[in-house]
């Protein structure tokens, strides 16, 4: 069942300074991406310490909250909480003249790429594993299947200036409708029957600019290219739309705007972007790509160390949004790309790194850390691994970028490159095939480079890059106690039920134990009384859960169900109210099990203590049904 984000969102948007200092947000693939009115107003330290919340970082003009795999959902609550539209122009005319040079188009690029990475990637994959069926000789070239599959890939990439016309005129401040109509333009079939039979006359003969005229507009040469797959010539040409839009719309009265606005636009853009915006950010995108392949060139092992190792460092400060743009031209203009393909299997690197401290450390909380971000770094997505295991570590990081920067340094050295924009992570091996030819030495030096970086990444942390310095001087200090030495404190049970450890609970937040340690009981009866003397310091409007402060400093939680927050306090009663003071066995909340269930809700309770890293030891009675009034934690302090 989806899980409802609704309070993390609120905490967000007031932490971030409310919905009036809110110029624009999106997503990326684990990042709430803020473009903010004023950054100071935002309270960063209180957003890193929200639970749910990674981390927050700031980079090329975004103020960044580091979410993990499940910030669509949280995106998601978040529009509905703060009233925002996605639809709403985020035009920036106003910050952007607060912003440098660098911080501008990493914004920009960012802005249009983002909110098509994610199906570009789904259809790169698709493009890949055909391309793997056919090395593989399980289809062939002619065979429906490889056709479809070849299809469904490429369709995205064929009509990408479609895509990205929307999503430039949106981030431009344009109509996104108008953008596609221009693009659509671009890629209409009708195009490649004009450029058939004998040129008009040639422009710019002898020089590399040379081009057949076939077709003219009002007498002026039109110069017909190639957009599909193209990227720089929608996007320029969204700029100055939206742009033009923005001054129709002053100067064309408001009972005729809706259609002479976009008409006007049209009939002004395409012309202008076939006739001289096209041409020239075709040749300038066939430029930059020459360049970068120039520069790969002078030292492709070189590149490789230098970008291998410095990766992670730009994706943590959003820099890496400067090359995706480049190595998308690359294919549209060379057909691959070797320079995200020196980053790609990083991500092996940082899994590396963390899998040796999982290994090595004693420490509970930091081992339950490491799995979960290792799941995802496999995936590519190692925002958990740096942000929650190796850069707190600080060497761990270390190493991963030096087991980044020797995978580079392989693939450099192998000439691998990519053939596709794909997935991340394993998902991404298929990209480096090149289509209709076979498993070469390129693509085998790609798997080399993912296998190397693991083991380096894992080799060096293990041995040089991490001591379980904290576990070590806590066990210095715990071991000469006995028993009867520790100060214990007993919860007593709030429910009647049995008991189950939190690792079996399918809500992450709890089973991790990043909420804390505890465990939980499916209730046999709807009644929870307090199980500690203390204060209610907190009770949700939907009375699904409440917090209590004992007198000894424990803090707890008692949640009562799976997403029952949904139900807004449907079938529940709650007798007290925050700030009363509380007695063991005093009646808290009352809750209808039958009517819950009936709902679609589990009513599954953890109980945890929420300041539990306070403690040396938290053990949990062994009875597997337990009453209330009976001891279900003993605390050690």
């Amino acid at each position: 069942m989806k899980k409802d984000y609704t309070a993390l969102s609120k905490d967000i948007l007031r932490l971030v300074g409310g919905r009036e200092n809110i110029e624009s947000v999106y997503h990326c693939v684990t990042r709430l991406r803020f473009k903010l009115k004023d950054e100071s107003v935002a309270d960063t330290e209180a957003i890193k310490n929200l639970d749910g919340v990674v981390t927050v970082a700031k980079s090329g003009g975004q103020y960044q909250v580091v979410i993990g795999n499940h910030v669509p959902d949280v995106y998601a609550n978040f529009l509905e909480v703060s009233g925002i539209r996605t639809d709403t122009s985020t035009s920036d005319e106003t910050k952007d003249d607060k912003m440098g040079l660098g911080a501008k188009f990493i914004d920009i690029i960012s802005g249009v790429f983002t909110p098509i990475l994610g199906v570009l990637a789904a259809t790169g994959m698709i493009k890949g594993f055909a391309a793997l069926f056919l090395a593989l000789h399980w289809v062939t070239p002619e065979s429906g299947t490889y056709q479809l599959l070849n299809i469904a890939g490429d369709g995205l990439f064929t009509f990408l200036p479609v895509f990205l016309g929307y999503t430039a005129m949106k981030k431009f401040g344009g109509t996104p409708f108008i953008g596609i109509a221009i693009a659509v333009a671009l890629v209409h079939p009708n195009l490649s029957t004009l450029s058939t039979g004998d040129p008009l006359y040639t422009l710019f003969n002898g020089t590399v600019f040379q081009s057949n005229i076939h077709i003219t507009f009002l007498g002026i040469p039109v110069i017909l290219m190639s957009y599909a797959s193209s990227v720089i010539p929608i996007i320029v040409s969204a700029y100055f739309a939206a742009k033009l839009e923005k001054r129709l719309k002053h100067i064309i009265p408001d009972v005729i705007k809706t259609f002479i606005v976009p008409f006007f636009t049209i009939i002004i853009m395409v012309p202008l972007t076939f006739i001289v915006i096209g041409p020239i950010a075709t040749w300038a995108g066939s430029l930059l790509g020459a360049v970068t392949v120039w520069i790969y060139k002078l030292s492709p092992i070189l590149t490789g160390i230098l970008l291998g190792g410095l990766w992670q460092i730009f994706v943590m400060f959003g820099l890496h949004w400067g090359l995706v743009p480049i190595a998308i031209n690359n294919l549209s203009t060379l057909k691959y790309d070797p320079i995200l393909a020196t980053v790609i299997f990083v991500c092996f690197a940082q899994i590396g790194a963390v899998l040796a401290v999982m290994l090595k450390t004693k420490d509970k909380n930091l081992k339950s850390l490491s799995v979960p971000a290792f799941i995802s770094g496999v995936f590519g997505v190692t925002e958990p691994a740096i942000y929650g295991v190796t850069l707190p570590l600080k060497k761990p990081f270390i190493m991963s970028c030096i087991g980044g920067a020797v995978g580079g340094g392989i693939i450099g050295a192998f000439s691998s490159k990519i053939w596709m924009i794909g997935g991340l992570g394993i998902f991404a091996i298929p990209t480096y095939i090149q289509p209709g030819s076979k498993l070469d030495l390129s693509f085998w030096g790609a798997i080399i480079s993912l296998v190397v970086s693991f083991i380096v990444g894992f080799l060096l942390t293990y041995f040089f890059g991490f001591k379980d310095k904290d576990t070590e001087n806590k066990a210095e200090t715990t071991l000469p106690l006995d028993e009867a030495e520790k100060k214990s404190l007993v919860l007593m049970s709030p429910l009647k039920g049995d008991v189950i450890p939190l690792s079996n609970i399918e809500d992450g937040a709890f089973s991790s134990e990043a909420m804390g340690k505890g465990v939980a009981i499916e209730p046999m009866e709807g009644k929870v009384i307090s199980p500690v003397n203390g204060v209610v310091t907190a009770l949700f409007q939907t009375k699904h859960a409440i917090c209590i402060t004992s007198d000894e400093g424990l803090e707890i939680l008692i949640h009562i169900g799976m997403d029952t927050v949904k139900l807004e306090g449907q079938y529940f009663t709650a007798y007290v109210k925050q700030g009363d003071v509380v007695k063991i066995g005093d009646l808290l909340v009352e809750f209808d099990i039958n009517k819950i269930k009936e709902a679609g809700y589990e009513v599954i309770t953890p109980i945890v203590i929420t300041n539990s890293e306070k403690f040396l030891e938290i053990k949990t009675t062994p009875k597997r049904t337990i009453n209330q009034h009976e001891a279900l934690l003993e605390i050690y302090a």
